[in-house]
């Protein structure tokens, strides 16, 4: 995990074993800054619910301090969960930019 200002790359795998450390960036990040909070997932190999799970938790934490939280680079398997949990209802994925 590396943290660039209000970014925060994650990569490899994402599960219960990082989520805690995940999340305390996150928090970290919507605390220290007034800007929203981008998580990079493009390195991530793998994610389970628990990790989905944290990412929902942060977005209403977010919201309710007048922030955003946006995922970015959502992979197909990431997309998959995310829709198979429901929890794409809750979170905010960065639409794809267009490559002209």
């Amino acid at each position: 995990m590396i943290t660039d200002g209000p970014t925060i790359l994650l990569s490899g795998d994402f599960d219960v074993r990082s989520t805690m450390e995940v999340r305390t960036a996150i928090y970290e990040r919507l605390e220290g800054h007034d800007e929203d909070v981008v998580v990079d997932l493009t390195e991530v190999t793998s994610i389970d619910l628990t990790a989905l799970k944290v990412l929902a938790a942060a977005t209403r934490q977010a919201a309710r301090s007048g922030h955003h939280l946006t995922l970015r680079g959502c992979g197909p398997a990431v997309r998959r969960l995310l829709h198979l949990s429901h929890l794409i209802r809750v979170v905010e994925v960065e639409r794809a930019s267009a490559s002209a």
